[in-house]
C-alpha cells in the first residue's frame, strides 16, 4: 500500500506474512517499466513509465488506463469507463478490463484480480497479464509487448508410421540392472 492510502486489512504475520513478501518478491520493476511503455504508445497518453512498485501502483489503481488500452486493442470493448475517485467504480474499471482481456483471448490463470491491483496484493500478476495481452496483441498483427507468442504446429501421422512405433522397445521397459 502507499504510504498516503489506509488499508481496512489486519497486517499479515505468521504464513500469510510469508507468502505474501514471496509474493511480493516477484515483481520485476523491467517488466513493470516495459508495461507501461507499452500502454503510453498504444494510447497515446504520456505518464511516468517508471516501473517501481509505487508509480506502477498509481498509474494503474483506477483502471482508466487499462480500459483506454483495452479499447484500443479491441475498439469499443467497453463502452464506459468510470470517472472519480469512488472506490467502487475504480473497482469496476478494473474488473470491466478483466473481463474484456479474458474476452480477447487471455486465459484466467493470465488475468488478475481486482484487489490484485487496487489494494495491491499482487502487482507481478498485474504485469504478467499485461505482458500476456501484449502476446495476443502480436498475435493479432498489432504492436505488442515481450516475445512473441507460438503458434499450433500439430502434426499429422499415418497409420503406417504409428503402428511402427508399435515394435520399438523403450530402452527401460522391463530393464533395472546396471549396464
Amino acid at each position: 500500500m502507499s504510504t498516503n492510502q489506509k488499508s481496512n486489512r489486519a497486517t499479515k504475520s505468521g504464513f500469510a506474512h510469508e507468502a505474501n513478501e514471496k509474493v511480493q518478491a516477484k515483481y520485476d520493476v523491467e517488466q513493470a517499466q516495459e508495461a507501461l511503455r507499452w500502454i503510453s504508445d498504444l494510447t497515446g497518453e504520456q505518464f511516468d513509465i517508471s516501473g517501481q512498485k509505487d508509480n506502477f501502483y498509481q498509474q494503474l489503481k483506477d483502471g482508466r488506463k487499462l480500459c483506454q488500452l483495452m479499447n484500443v486493442l479491441n475498439p469499443n470493448s467497453i463502452s464506459k469507463i468510470n470517472p472519480g475517485e469512488n472506490s467502487f467504480k475504480l473497482m469496476e474499471n478494473i474488473s470491466k478490463f478483466t473481463t474484456a482481456a479474458k474476452n480477447y483471448g487471455l486465459s484466467d490463470s493470465e488475468t488478475f484480480q481486482t484487489v490484485d491491483l487496487f489494494e495491491q496484493m499482487n502487482l507481478h500478476q498485474v504485469c504478467l497479464c499485461l505482458h500476456a495481452l501484449g502476446r495476443k496483441a502480436q498475435k493479432k498483427g498489432l504492436s505488442g509487448l515481450g516475445p512473441r507468442e507460438a503458434e499450433k504446429n500439430e502434426r499429422n501421422f499415418s497409420a503406417e508410421t504409428l503402428n511402427q512405433g508399435n515394435s520399438i522397445i523403450g530402452g527401460q521397459l522391463g530393464f533395472n540392472k546396471a549396464r
